[in-house]
């Protein structure tokens, strides 16, 4: 590999990149054409199933798969960095338990439980009302062994908030690993690590280390077909990434090798999972294909992170100088309130394409309308939810983790 000077002096100021909260958006609103998408799969068991279903889900949901959550956590890990270093550790992971602790708790106690409730409910003889399940949900026992998810019952589960659990526990974690490593030392290993990535392709070797952990521990269909562990790797990433604008540099320099790299494994490796599939589960199967289909899927998440990463950031158009003060402010006051609503509309929209999805396949409708009805209303009641619900007031700002 040949080196190619990308100037130190540029890591002094690194700054956060605003165009990654607008992927954090993309990601979020995503995840409900992508649920809903999974009331028709034939393969996953979801809250409501329709009767009509199909594998074609299947293969467009691995295009999603295979970097959206993975890049949710990259990003976190990217302003954790930040935090850390205007709060320090203390103060990092309080801020961290109010905005993501607290909706975790309050969710977890009034909607997360209600899609388990509507998968009992497809069931003609089941009439128990919300309320009276309620305490069932709740029946539950310790099960320290399954760090972080560290509560058990017959019903009881985090739902769709693993991420913000996974996230949680992430955090804490790193703040006093953060504290007491002395800051000289970190530096060191800093301008290492940057000075490596001047060589071409050396910003892609963590492809290698996601790749042997999908290998060798599988992957966990319940967290968006991730081991919890890739989840740490993309997360510290992101956390060393926003360390030095080297890396940044690097990444826009590597964008392209890194796509085609990126879409050549995902090729070899697409098709691997899905004959895997016919003759077990190459999620957690050890056979030599499985193994090797895994590998391939970690490293293509990684490569499709830097693609992604590096892609978006060679091209910043600067504003039009026709347009108008007006519309420039109003474009930053739309972009302000999506930024805000990410984790808010996270929380909330799982419920509500279950709740729609439960309606909606009693219709015998084909399913390309009864998909489009699903995200569609989805879309309307969970931006609805947000800002009539949760962004008025001081009190549901704070149970859903926003600022005051």
């Amino acid at each position: 590999m040949t080196a190619e000077r990308i100037d130190p002096a540029t890591a002094a100021r690194p700054e956060r990149r605003p165009e990654l909260d607008a992927i954090r958006a993309l990601v979020v609103v995503g995840l409900v054409f992508f649920h809903s998408a999974l009331v028709f799969d034939s393969r996953d068991d979801f809250y409501v199933k329709n009767t009509e279903t199909t594998e074609v889900t299947t293969i467009f949901a691995s295009l999603g798969v295979v970097w959206a959550m993975p890049m949710l956590f990259l990003v976190a890990g990217l302003g954790s960095w930040h935090s850390l270093r205007h709060r320090g550790p203390a103060g990092f992971a309080l801020e961290r338990v109010r905005r993501l602790g607290v909706p975790l708790v309050f969710a977890t106690v009034t909607i997360v439980p209600l899609p388990q409730w509507l998968r009992l409910r497809a069931d003609p003889d089941y009439h128990e009302s919300y309320l009276r399940f309620l305490p069932r949900f709740f029946d539950v026992r310790l099960a320290p062994g399954d760090f972080p998810f560290v509560l058990r019952g017959e019903h009881f589960e985090t739902g769709h908030l693993w991420f913000v659990v996974l996230l949680l526990a992430f955090s804490l974690l790193l703040a006093p690993v953060a504290g007491w490593l002395p800051a000289d030392r970190a530096h060191r290993i800093r301008d290492r690590a940057a000075g490596a990535v001047r060589h071409r392709g050396v910003v892609l070797l963590p492809a290698v280390a996601i790749g042997l952990v999908s290998a060798l521990f599988g992957l966990e269909e319940g967290f968006a077909a991730w081991h919890r562990w890739a989840y740490l790797l993309f997360f510290l990433a992101g956390f060393v990434l926003a360390a030095d604008e080297r890396f940044r540099a690097a990444m826009r320099r590597d964008a392209v090798p890194a796509a085609v790299a990126g879409l050549l494994l995902f090729a070899i490796g697409l098709p691997g999972f899905l004959v895997a599939a016919d003759s077990g589960d190459p999620f957690t199967d050890h056979t030599p294909l499985a193994v090797a289909a895994r590998a391939l899927y970690g490293a293509t998440g990684w490569c499709w992170l830097v693609a992604i990463l590096g892609l978006l950031d060679r091209r910043r158009p600067a504003a039009a100088p026709t347009t108008s003060d007006g519309v420039r402010s109003r474009s930053r006051r739309l972009y302000d309130y999506l930024v805000a609503a990410v984790l808010p509309l996270y929380v909330l929209h799982q419920p509500i394409v279950v709740a729609v999805a439960y309606g909606v396949v009693r219709w015998r409708a084909p399913i390309a309308v009864e998909y489009a009805a699903i995200v569609s209303v989805s879309l309307v009641l969970t931006a609805l939810a947000y800002d009539l619900l949760v962004r008025r007031t001081r009190l549901t700002r704070f149970l859903f983790g926003l600022r005051g």
